[in-house]
This record gives structure tokens, sequence and C-alpha cells, in this order.
């Protein structure tokens, strides 16, 4: 990782009038990960900011209220929100890049939407996507969000995390239709397949009209840090439809997507499932 600047080696005296040290130390904070530090802890964000544990801990909060930045009481990490911060930088990251190809890959083969998310909380972001047509009462863009208790792309990256009991607890499982599942107990019974069979199928529980299939992306570890998605309006796929013709090419894609991953030597550190 390359070292950010070190504001307080940088004196306000020699900067322009109107420049802003408290944004310059913010963003020297978000810097301070990276894809070879996802992690740090707070000592570890003063050192590679430049700044005082006592400076440090106070962006970090900050950033944490805005949804920037989470943590799990110890270690800092990256929110998938930042792609809020705008277009730029989402295109900067390497698995939006890797991904796409790969997506239009197989719509142009299924004829079908596909798209990647990543985990924020209790929603997914998309942050690829290649769609044919609108089957969706609402647009599908970058930076989009659905629960995720009701979405393939939701299942498949919530079926993996640790301490999924304790999460699911804190869930709050609203029914968008009268088929989405919406008890704790019965969802864990769902994740628990979709871990045992690798994938997730969706019957209509976001929209009624959509079916969804998704495959998890993991990283060179095994993690599953995004998953990917192809879409279809019930009227024309069947569920053994969607398992017989859109599944097989739909894992192929995914390991696809993952071995373009481990060949570029990186996983886009800052989007990956949350701690």
């Amino acid at each position: 990782m390359t070292d950010p600047p070190d504001p307080a080696a940088d004196p306000v005296a020699d900067r322009a009038p109107e420049y802003v040290q408290s944004l310059a130390r913010g963003l020297a904070v978000i810097r301070a990960f990276g894809a070879d530090t996802p992690e740090l802890t707070l000592s570890e964000v003063a050192r590679a900011s430049g700044l005082t544990r006592a400076a440090a801990r106070r962006f970090l909060l900050t950033l944490i209220d805005l949804g920037y930045v989470r943590s799990d009481g110890r270690l800092f990490a990256l929110s998938p929100r930042v792609l809020e911060l705008g277009y730029a930088y989402l295109s900067g990251l390497t698995l939006p890049e890797v991904a796409q190809p790969h997506l239009e890959r197989l719509v142009a083969e299924v004829r079908e939407s596909a798209s990647v998310a990543v985990l924020d909380a209790d929603e997914v972001v998309y942050v690829a996507r290649v769609a044919t047509s609108r089957i969706m009462r609402v647009a599908i863009n970058i930076g989009t969000r659905f629960p995720a208790h009701c979405t393939s792309m939701g299942r498949v990256l919530l079926a993996w995390l640790p301490g999924l009991t304790e999460r699911l607890a804190g869930m709050e499982l609203r029914g968008p239709t009268s088929r989405t599942i919406t008890s704790p107990g019965a969802l864990a019974a769902e994740l628990a397949r979709v871990r045992e069979q690798g994938w997730a199928l969706v019957d209509q529980e976001l929209e009624e009209g959509l079916r969804s299939i998704a495959a998890p992306i993991r990283n060179r570890a095994g993690t599953v840090v995004a998953a990917v998605n192809l879409s279809t309006h019930a009227s024309r796929t069947s569920v053994e439809a969607a398992r017989r013709d859109l599944l097989p090419p739909l894992l192929a894609t995914a390991g696809r997507i993952e071995a373009d991953l481990r060949a570029t030597g990186a996983m886009g550190a800052r989007l990956t499932a949350p701690m």
C-alpha cells in the first residue's frame, strides 16, 4: 500500500487560505485502508494517516456514524457506502471492472439481466450490472440497494456470514410480497440449504413476477465477498428452467470472475463482505 501523505507533517501555513485541514485528515483516514490492509486497528489507522490516536478515533467514529466505515469493536474497515462518494471511485475498483465483461458475455448467452452485488449491513448494493429489459417496477442502477433477506444475491452473501444466528435475530424481515420468508427460523433453514448447494434461487419474494438465481464470488482465501445473479420474469422462465438453463452458465461465470480476480492479484478490498 502506498503511504498516504502525513497531514501532521504538512503545516496549514504552507497551504492556500481555503485549505481545510480537517477534510484532508479525514481523507487520510480513508486512504489508510488499501488492498493489503482492508482491516486496521485504531493504532494502525493513526500510524498510517499520521494522526494521533485521539484524532484518528474521532475521524473513525464520524465515518462510522456516516456509514462509510464499520467496526467490530477492534478492527475498522471501509463500508460499501463509500460508493456513494462518486462513480469515479467505483470505476477504479477491481471487482466491477473485472466482472463487467463477464456479465456482458453471460447476458449475451442467456438473454437475461445479470448483476454483481456486495453486502452492506442488511442490504445488497449493486456494483456492476448488464440489463436486457426492465422487468422490475424499480429501475436498477449502480448503487441500488435491496433488502438482503429476500434477494438471491443477499441470501448468497448472508449464507456464509460468521455469527449468522445473531445477525438474523437483529434483522427486520419485512415481506415485500406474500411469498417472502419473514421468519428467522425459516430463513436460517433456507440459508443452510444455500450453503449446502452453493447457490440461491428466490422466487417472487422481492417483487411479484421476478425470479432470480445467484452464485457466490470468493477471494483467494475462499471467503465470499460478492455475488453474481441472473434475473428473469416468472412468466417466461419456470423455477425448473432457471435451474436447468440459467444455473450452469451462472456458476461458470462466477468461476471466471474469481479466476480473473486471482490473476490480477487484487480483490477490490473495499468491496468485501462486512465484519
